[in-house]
């Protein structure tokens, strides 16, 4: 009889001792605030200079069919943009959330911001937001006074009921480019 006492005494013990919070130190927790909070917001006036900046489509799904299309999944969308420069800034001027018929659901920028060389930042759509449909999309527009690396970006949707889960990854496509360096560069060579 004792020996179950020792035993039950030392699960006891061990549950307890597991059960500590493991509480992560200020500096380390995630930062939670918003795109106005932790970009610098900028103005584009006439004396900005715009050398290159480009129109990106991405492909995201609000949902998407399952068991012969008698179901529909539901997912959440993350548009992650990132500043792949090694030192300088782009200024995101727009990003746009459209449906499937091509009518625009949301505008997430009421005024541009700056990504700062390496930075990036992230969009977000409610996995029970499913007005998007099937054929979802944003359009990220962006600028940069100098020359710059192509920025990255792409949507990661994801969905988990019950035990099924399903995630994947949509890259953005440039649709139209700005560069007018180069633009100005080819007119006086004619």
């Amino acid at each position: 009889m004792k020996l179950y006492q020792h035993f039950y005494l030392a699960i006891g013990f061990i549950i307890l001792a597991s059960c500590q919070s493991t509480k992560v130190p200020p500096k380390l927790q995630p930062d939670t605030t918003g795109v106005t909070q932790s970009h610098k917001i900028v103005t584009l006036d006439k004396k900005f200079k715009i050398v290159m900046g480009q129109t990106i489509y991405v492909p995201v799904y609000s949902h998407i069919y399952h068991h012969n299309r008698q179901e529909i999944f539901e997912l959440a969308i993350t548009l992650s943009i990132r500043n792949t420069d090694l030192n300088n800034p782009m200024i995101i001027t727009s990003v746009r959330y459209y449906d499937s018929n091509g009518k625009l659901v949301k505008q997430y920028l009421d005024r541009p911001i700056q990504l700062d060389a390496l930075a990036s930042t992230d969009f977000f759509v409610n996995r029970n937001d499913t007005s998007g449909g099937l054929g979802a999309n944003f359009i990220v527009e962006w600028v940069a006074q100098t020359e710059i690396s192509e920025p990255i970006v792409e949507a990661v949707m994801i969905g988990t009921d019950y035990q099924q889960g399903i995630s994947f990854t949509s890259p953005g496509k440039v649709i139209k480019n700005q560069n007018n360096y180069k633009r100005s560069s080819s007119k006086q060579k004619s």
